[in-house]
């Protein structure tokens, strides 16, 4: 799908068609979109295809004709059931008349500018516009990392009175979306890196603070990232053994309950052969002497066990 947007009267307008000096909104595209994008701004096709490749890693690329920058963001995967999040490429073509953003899904960070979430955001200033996205990527990448944080809080107070894997295996999705994410803002960082020091973009002095808070935005979210990543691998061996551990309680339990209910079983047993010279055998409370005995039984074998304290 191609959009195209302009600012025009500062206030960003969706065009028709192509103009000079736009922004090229390029998601989910076809390969016939691709083609006729390729033939309009005459660049190649796998310029523009790189960023629809799941495995292309955070770089820049430079030409005589374009500029691409090739980062990764944060993409939300959670469903009903569990959370989880992953990492795709989103490409940003700097070209001779106009900026072009490709990504393979829709994205929200995109979708910010679009709806006016952005403020002093015009198509015709591209060095800000491109700081932007980067810093509202950083952003973005902040604000799950605290979700995951949350997430990870509330399956805490589920596992600690759990015996099953299903809270485990939640916080293992979590666990791969934070390797997703702190390997994809290393590349990031990278990317950055290489953008402040070689002037990939030209750069302005009024733009020169927002460049350093997507650099610290971006370092603490890396920071963050490896800091929760260690922290979940940590509450996942705990966990592990905690579920274990409230595994062999009830086993133990069940064990013991089994030591208590064998003893009328076995009184019983015995007072049931059908053979002569069995203790009250005449007795007409003979039932409730037998009874009367299994319950001494049971309570004295209750009481050893509380005093071993294995009950």
């Amino acid at each position: 799908m191609i959009r195209y947007y302009k600012t025009l009267n500062l206030k960003l307008e969706k065009l028709n068609d192509y103009e000079p000096s736009c922004w090229i909104n390029l998601t989910e595209p076809t390969s016939n979109e691709i083609d006729d994008l390729s033939e309009l701004l005459q660049l190649d096709r796998d310029v523009i295809s790189a960023a629809l490749d799941d495995d292309e890693s955070s770089r820049i690329e430079t030409d005589d004709d374009y500029t691409l920058i090739l980062i990764d963001i944060p993409f939300d995967i959670s469903d009903t059931t569990s959370s989880g999040y992953v990492t795709i490429p989103m490409g940003i073509i700097l070209a001779r008349d106009s900026i072009i953003t490709i990504c393979s899904k829709q994205t929200r960070i995109l979708n910010d500018f679009i709806v006016g979430h952005v403020k002093d955001f015009y198509t015709f200033m591209r060095t800000r516009f491109i700081l932007q996205i980067l810093y509202r990527n950083a952003s973005y990448y902040l604000h799950y990392l605290r979700r995951i944080n949350r997430t990870t809080s509330e399956i805490e107070q589920e596992v600690y009175k759990s015996m099953k894997n299903k809270e485990l295996l939640q916080l293992l999705k979590l666990e791969k979306s934070l390797v997703y994410f702190s390997t994809s803002l290393t590349a990031n960082e990278a990317t950055l890196d290489r953008l402040l020091k070689q002037n990939v973009v030209k750069q302005y002095v009024e733009d020169e603070d927002l460049l350093e808070d997507v650099i610290i935005e971006n370092k603490q979210a890396l920071q963050m990232s490896k800091i929760y990543g260690d922290i979940l691998s940590r509450i996942m061996d705990a966990f592990s053994a905690i579920i274990s551990n409230n595994q062999n309680n009830v086993m133990t339990y069940l064990t013991i309950v089994t030591i208590i209910m064998a003893v009328p079983t076995i009184i019983s047993g015995l007072w049931g052969m059908n053979v002569p010279g069995i203790p009250f055998e005449h007795s007409p409370m003979g039932f409730w002497w037998v009874v009367l005995l299994t319950v001494l039984f049971v309570a004295f074998s209750t009481a050893y066990l509380i005093k071993k304290r294995l009950l």
